[in-house]
């Protein structure tokens, strides 16, 4: 098997602000455009930075010549987050970041899911090549301080094989 030009492991606090970076830069790649203009005072970069801490315990980054780069989040069966910076992009990351949390949802559930803003014809086709289908609409209640802000987007799930603890 190839050595993979970046790293997989879990996130540490020390990764907070790299995590962050990489999670403002796409998520405006994949969003604007896509998503309601209410949201967008939501998702500066501080906000993000906000947002970090409470999931590094859930969080899996890629590196590559040590620095941050993508970070894929889990939470219960929801691949929550999937992000990569530009620059590291078509290497392989997102492929690998996807099956690292989708291996650590089947230690605990059948099948998994994720919410695709409707616009984003890249990661809708990055998923369905990965082997998720579209199982419809889903009013997402995207995160905002003090509550929530419903983005529309796909759902879309995948049946994963069982995997040991």
């Amino acid at each position: 098997m190839q050595a993979l030009p970046f790293q997989i492991r879990p996130a540490t606090a020390a990764d907070v602000e790299a995590i962050a970076d990489v999670w403002h830069g796409a998520w405006g790649d994949g969003h604007r455009g896509h998503v309601s203009d209410a949201l967008l005072p939501y998702r500066e970069r501080d906000h993000f930075r906000d947002r970090v801490p409470q999931r590094i315990p859930r969080t899996t980054v890629a590196t590559l010549d040590g620095q941050v780069v993508g970070f894929v989040t889990v939470h219960f069966d929801e691949v929550e987050q999937v992000f990569v910076a530009a620059s590291a992009r078509g290497r392989g990351v997102a492929d690998a970041l996807l099956q690292h949390g989708e291996a650590e949802i089947a230690r605990e559930h059948p099948a998994a899911w994720l919410a695709v803003v409707e616009g984003n014809g890249r990661a809708r086709r990055f998923y369905e090549r990965h082997g998720w289908r579209d199982s419809g609409p889903l009013q997402y209640e995207a995160e905002i301080p003090g509550g929530t802000l419903p983005v529309p987007t796909r759902r879309y799930v995948k049946e994963l094989p069982r995997t040991p603890g």
